[in-house]
């Protein structure tokens, strides 16, 4: 006999937000910025420098992380600090490096 568990998501609108998430962490580029950033706040030239690419495509990335809810900033002077604003991002992180992390 097969055992059927039941599903993991059961509400559309969950099935629709986790698709989002996954869609917009799915970049090689913004998959590395996430895991940059980790739990702690990294300034935009600090990202720019952990990741080495251009500002400007650091910009763009965060942009899509910033809208789909996944990342926030913060001003401080004239730094602009980013971090992840969503506790379920840094679960799914952390269960990705323990998957497919080696060390």
């Amino acid at each position: 006999m097969v055992k059927v568990e039941a599903p993991l998501l059961m509400d559309d609108a969950d099935i629709v937000r986790a698709a989002h998430c996954l869609k917009a962490m799915s970049h090689p580029l913004r998959l590395k910025i996430l895991c940059t950033l980790g739990g702690g706040q990294v300034s935009v030239q600090d990202i720019v420098e952990q990741v080495g690419t251009t500002q400007s495509n650091i910009s763009q990335h965060l942009a899509i992380l910033r809208d789909q809810g996944i990342l926030a900033c913060k001003k401080d002077a004239n730094r602009v600090y980013y971090y992840v604003d969503d506790e379920r991002t840094l679960q799914l992180i952390n269960l990705m490096k323990e998957v497919f992390c080696r060390h």
